[in-house]
């Protein structure tokens, strides 16, 4: 009895390696996806980055440019901050725990894409589209100018509604609007490149994902059965 014990739970242990195995497996896979996809994206970006630029040159209006520079300057992060402070305040005030935790989720993915973001800018020195240079990318510089990789408006923006998404895709779906159009007034205005805006949001999906599997997502422990 005791060696068909042994034998049965050898099959047990097995076949929960293998399935363990087989998560991770897929788990890899996916993530390769991923990261192929996203060199794909971020290579188009570049080699968009003028053609992009020479289309909204050739397409300026004044309302536009009044109603982009308007986008371009409520989007910044201090916004999206105070926001997230008043949803979070509102949701402890109304006891749900759950959306306390994902609005303060938010304000945490925002701070990382933003930190994030502000050692990428100065250490790459890349000079903004209207900055008349011949070099393009420049050592790391402290000035504001050369403070054009990657965009920090919506590198914020798009971790602060990653964040919302993952929690509730509904709702963060109806709000992807926002960041959109934070990326496109960035560019408008002459402030960034097609590839500033597109590496700002990668990153700020990336920030957002680290938040919510260590803030929301996180397994607790799990209790033996009696």
């Amino acid at each position: 009895m005791r060696i068909a014990e042994f034998k049965c739970a050898l099959k047990i242990a097995s076949g929960k390696s293998d399935g363990n195995l087989f998560v991770k497996g897929k788990s890899v896979f996916y993530w390769l996806i991923g990261i192929v996809m996203a060199a794909i994206v971020i290579g188009a970006a570049f080699h968009f980055d003028y053609t992009m630029q020479n289309f909204i040159a050739q397409h300026q209006d004044r309302l536009a440019n009044k109603v982009m520079h308007k986008i371009s300057h409520f989007g910044d992060w201090p916004a999206h901050f105070a926001l997230g402070l008043v949803l979070a305040g509102i949701a402890w005030w109304r006891g749900s725990k759950k959306w306390t935790r994902v609005f303060l989720a938010m304000l945490i993915a925002l701070a990382l894409a933003g930190v994030a973001g502000h050692v990428i800018k100065r250490a790459t020195g890349r000079a903004r589209p209207f900055v008349k240079l011949e070099e393009v990318w420049n050592a790391p510089h402290l000035g504001s100018k050369f403070h054009a990789f990657p965009s920090g408006h919506v590198g914020a923006s798009s971790a602060f509604f990653a964040v919302l998404f993952f929690a509730n895709w509904r709702i963060g779906l109806a709000c992807l609007p926002i960041p959109l159009a934070i990326g496109l007034s960035r560019m408008y205005v002459g402030a960034h490149y097609l590839s500033d805006v597109v590496c700002a949001a990668l990153l700020g999906v990336l920030s957002a994902f680290v938040v919510t599997h260590f803030l929301l997502f996180r397994p607790g422990p799990k209790r033996r059965a009696k």
